[in-house]
């Protein structure tokens, strides 16, 4: 990713703004539009304005990166007529601090160790699949099943293990998951959001570089500014390997980490989905050509 993709903060800010306003029609906003054709999808400047209670010329510098410190009151107001959910408007603020700041901070290095503690909850989890991942979504460590659940991420070497590149690039993932739609825009938001908050991010500039560069889907979705992540909910694989099952997941972020999350997949003793998860797990067991354990993950550098 150059560094005119990643920009600063004030750039990412005005590219929030502009990609929050195309997504909203002025019916949504409240607005009457007269005859005629728009050449704007969504609000224009001057529509959103007027709905925030600011001139237009101070919206439109703020849009460009040329004014880098709007007060409280102006953020929210631009967040009520944006009909930005929490998350949105919370990262809507994580920019606005970022744009004023005055000296660039340097981003901090991306540590990969997993703690002791961590690898051994990763067992005891057994045979539900569970896998720790980066910031970025690096796979840093799984389980015997959380590995066998992303069908053919194995026959990849430990560093380029990675959860987003793997559902944009592995011929397998399109078939694996059921909504692979719903799957990439997920991870797309996450990146996006780190986006936004640590846009030199080494780790980050990489892996969005390479999948800007290999990927249509996710060139697209990086342009549309997506945010909204999921923490929780179901999702249904068709598996090679155990055939179709539905689980339940939840992911927690680690805390003394460098934004590591910890991802686990559950179905209800008893059921056909749970006897596919022991399969699963069992089949994860076996000793293959590239089978990792959680000491041969690299602690000192990102997979990216």
């Amino acid at each position: 990713m150059t560094r005119e993709q990643s920009t600063s903060g004030g750039t990412e800010l005005g590219r929030f703004l502009r990609a929050c306003r195309g997504r909203i029609t002025p019916a949504e906003a409240g607005l009457t539009v007269g005859p005629g054709l728009r050449r704007t999808p969504g609000l224009r400047r001057e529509e959103l304005a007027t709905l925030a209670g600011i001139s237009i010329d101070y919206y439109t510098r703020l849009e460009r990166g040329k004014e880098t410190r709007p007060s409280p009151s102006v953020v929210d107001a631009l967040a009520h007529a944006l009909r930005l959910e929490e998350d949105e408007h919370e990262h809507l603020r994580s920019l606005v601090a970022l744009a004023a700041r005055t000296t660039p901070e340097p981003p901090a290095p991306p540590s990969r160790a997993i703690r002791p503690g961590v690898k051994l909850l990763l067992e005891t989890l057994r045979p539900n699949p569970t896998h720790v991942v980066s910031r970025t979504n690096d796979l840093l460590a799984a389980n015997p099943s959380g590995l066998k659940l992303l069908a053919g991420i194995e026959e990849w070497p430990n560093r380029q293990r990675n959860i987003a590149r793997y559902v944009f690039l592995h011929p397998a993932a399109r078939s694996l998951f059921h909504d692979w739609a719903t799957q990439v825009r997920g991870c797309v938001a996450r990146l996006r959001a780190l986006a936004g908050t640590d846009p030199d991010a080494p780790d980050l500039t990489r892996l969005a570089g390479e999948l800007l560069l290999k990927s249509p889907e996710f060139a697209r979705l990086w342009e549309r500014y997506d945010i909204k992540g999921h923490s929780h909910g179901r999702k249904t694989f068709h598996h090679p390997d155990v055939g179709d099952l539905t689980l339940g997941y939840q992911s927690m972020e680690l805390e003394g980490t460098p934004g590591h999350r910890l991802i686990t997949y559950y179905a209800e003793p008893g059921t056909a989905d749970h006897d596919a998860l022991v399969l699963l797990d069992l089949l994860g067991s076996q000793p293959g050509p590239h089978t990792p354990t959680a000491s041969q993950d690299e602690p000192t550098s990102s997979s990216t």
